[in-house]
């Protein structure tokens, strides 16, 4: 079973995301998905995955000069 974790994040460019997208998948088992919304004021990092990689996630992201708050 798929937990849903939702981020905000300050990226703002599909270049970004491009950057990211990489490691995103070699953070998230196969059976997960992972996508950002840009047009949301939060710019929301969605992520399904059936282990909670909460702490991995905003590790990744701030190497990236990201930030990355975990939403309730």
């Amino acid at each position: 079973m798929n937990t849903v974790l939702v981020f905000k994040t300050s990226v703002t460019k599909v270049d970004e995301i491009q950057q990211l997208s990489p490691h995103l998948n070699k953070l998230i088992p196969p059976n997960g998905k992972w996508n950002f919304d840009l047009e949301d004021c939060d710019r929301i990092l969605r992520i399904e995955s059936s282990r909670v990689i909460i702490a991995s996630v905003m590790a990744l992201m701030k190497s990236y000069n990201h930030l990355c708050d975990e939403l309730e």
